[in-house]
């Protein structure tokens, strides 16, 4: 089988995460990685608070916490979250890390070795209120491009398009608000990206029948517009120090690296992490390092992220002239929307996935934002559509399917699965209509679709009604009671096999589901199109035990105290 590296976005620390960020990277790479295990690939999937630039030093000021206890606090906080939403990470690291630290330095030598990156004088945002240099986003104002009011001095949050501080329409402060600023003279280390950009531009090319439009498209309007040599390094307390062996004046001066420089290279310092804890059964070097053809790499991001990710990334990593891994597929997301309105960490605009699991347990999110996942356009939550998928397809389709079978067979058969006769034509006509099903649905998450795979498990999970009201046991056991055993075995087996595939959605309910059967050996990773024919993992004679509702329906009261507490319409 096949090994995949599987990398998600890194969430930055500064607070907990909206449902937004949640879709357009944790959430889809977790089902994906779900679904490649249960294949039986060699499967490492990685991901880190991101730790570095003013996020994490302007939200420990406002905690009036030292920033490396912030953050530390803080990712265990994410950390926390992320394991209620059941997401399988290999290994959830930091970017502050030791390895982290070692790797970017030696990024950075090796880029200086051969001659892509230069030290420049530049002027800068200098802020004698703060008595400091302004970086990035400790510099706020208006977008010079839209108008946003509210843009950082690194990327506006409204266009996407990245800025410098002295790009900003009347510039303030970020630390005291203070709009007496000044432009002084100050050192700071640049990547050639303009020496690279050819190289960049063909690797990119190489990609375009493979990526998805939205991820191709962001990389050539950067490549269209040029790649410019940019600045490398910040005037920061906090982050990857630049290596006084090769900028000994930089170093005296505390630089760090840029934010966006260090933090793709995490992806490899948090393998090192994971490597680390166990040296002797783990290489982190054999999933990054001259593995071209025998690791798969995909990356999922938003499409904030993906210019990062497809060109500046690259451009370090071909600068290097080492064999470092490069990313061979990119799933972009597209924006998850609130009433129309943008999610927002920083303006605290939305449902938070801490608020989201004090609400409801994490599949109800889980199969509602990936059936609703923002992948050719923007998607919006409303709560009134979170209602009514989670009542129509968890509740009605899935839920009410297996309480009513394992229900009905309790009562009519006792608490072993009934035999019933020989299977006939409808059961031979519901294993193939199964088969076909389960081969759209491996076939969409093979191709990383997960609407569609989403389409495909809820028709997978409707078959199954549309076979119960067929049959119709409650009526069928008046004439024919072994026919309505057989009916309720087909049924049941069903369920388990639900219980199989619907794994990479809904971990949770499916280990209940799976649960509900007392079998000898089930070690069923997975069911196979041709497997589900026969609807026979679950033989008659089977102890089970009716679950728990495993979807209560949202009811009209509660949709109305959603509205109340987190807004019903665009902000």
């Amino acid at each position: 089988m096949a090994r995949h590296l599987i990398t998600s976005a890194l969430p930055y620390i500064n607070g907990i995460k909206h449902l937004g960020n949640m879709v357009g990277s944790m959430l889809p790479a977790d089902v994906y990685s779900r679904y490649l295990r249960q294949r039986g690939h060699d499967v490492l999937y990685i991901c880190a608070t991101d730790e570095h630039g003013t996020p994490a030093e302007l939200a420990a000021k406002e905690q009036g916490l030292p920033v490396d206890e912030f953050c530390a606090q803080a990712h265990d906080a994410q950390k926390a979250v992320y394991d209620g939403f059941a997401l399988a990470f290999d290994y959830f690291g930091r970017s502050s890390s030791p390895q982290n630290v070692e790797i970017t330095q030696h990024f950075a030598r090796r880029l200086n070795e051969n001659g892509f990156i230069e030290e420049r004088a530049i002027r800068q945002v200098y802020s004698p209120a703060d008595g400091r240099f302004l970086p990035d986003r400790y510099v706020e104002g208006t977008c010079p491009h839209c108008g946003y009011d509210k843009a950082r001095g690194d990327q506006c949050e409204n266009c996407t398009r990245v800025l410098d501080p002295t790009d900003l329409i009347n510039p303030r402060s970020a630390i005291s608000g203070s709009t007496d600023l000044e432009v002084r003279e100050t050192k700071h280390l640049f990547l050639l990206q303009s020496k690279l950009e050819n190289e960049v531009r063909e690797w990119v090319a190489r990609h375009d029948k493979d990526w998805p439009q939205l991820a191709s498209s962001i990389a050539h309007k950067w490549l269209t517009e040029g790649l410019h040599d940019r600045a490398i390094t910040r005037d920061l307390d906090w982050g990857v120090p630049v290596p006084a062996d090769t900028w000994p004046e930089l170093a005296a001066e505390g630089k760090v690296f840029y934010v966006w420089f260090d933090a793709p290279i995490e992806y490899i310092g948090a393998t090192k992490e994971w490597s680390d804890l166990d040296p002797e059964n783990r290489d982190w070097k054999s999933w990054w390092y001259d593995v071209d053809t025998t690791v798969r790499y995909t990356e999922f991001m938003a499409k904030d992220n993906v210019p990062f990710h497809t060109v500046m990334f690259p451009a370090t990593e071909l600068g290097v002239r080492e064999p470092w891994k490069k990313v061979d597929f990119v799933k972009a997301f597209n924006w998850l929307t609130y009433y129309g309105g943008k999610f927002s960490t920083s303006q605290k605009r939305g449902v938070f996935t801490d608020q989201a699991l004090e609400i409801l347990p994490a599949d109800y999110w889980r199969y509602f934002l990936i059936a609703n996942a923002p992948e050719s356009d923007d998607s919006s939550f409303t709560w009134e559509h979170f209602t009514a998928t989670v009542n129509k397809d968890l509740a009605d389709t899935l839920g009410n399917f297996v309480n009513r079978v394992l229900s009905f067979s309790r009562k009519r058969f006792g608490d072993d699965v009934p035999a019933g006769g020989e299977p006939g034509e409808a059961e031979a006509k519901l294993g193939e209509q199964i088969a076909e099903l389960l081969a759209e649905y491996e076939g969409h998450l093979e191709s990383l679709q997960f609407r569609k795979a989403a389409a495909a498990l809820r028709a997978l999970w409707s078959a199954g009604n549309s076979y119960l009201e067929e049959k119709a046991p409650w009526l069928e056991i008046k004439t024919d009671k072994d026919g309505a055993a057989l009916t309720l075995r087909t049924a049941m087996n069903l369920i388990h096999l639900y219980a199989v595939v619907s794994e990479p959605f809904i971990p949770t309910t499916a280990k209940t589901m799976r649960e509900a059967f007392t079998l000898a050996e089930d070690t069923a990773t997975w069911v196979t199109p041709d497997e589900a024919k026969s609807l026979t993992s679950v033989p008659a004679g089977t102890p089970f035990t009716v679950p728990p509702v495993l979807f209560a329906k949202l009811t009209d009261e509660d949709l109305e105290n959603y509205k109340e507490r987190f807004g019903g319409e665009a902000v």
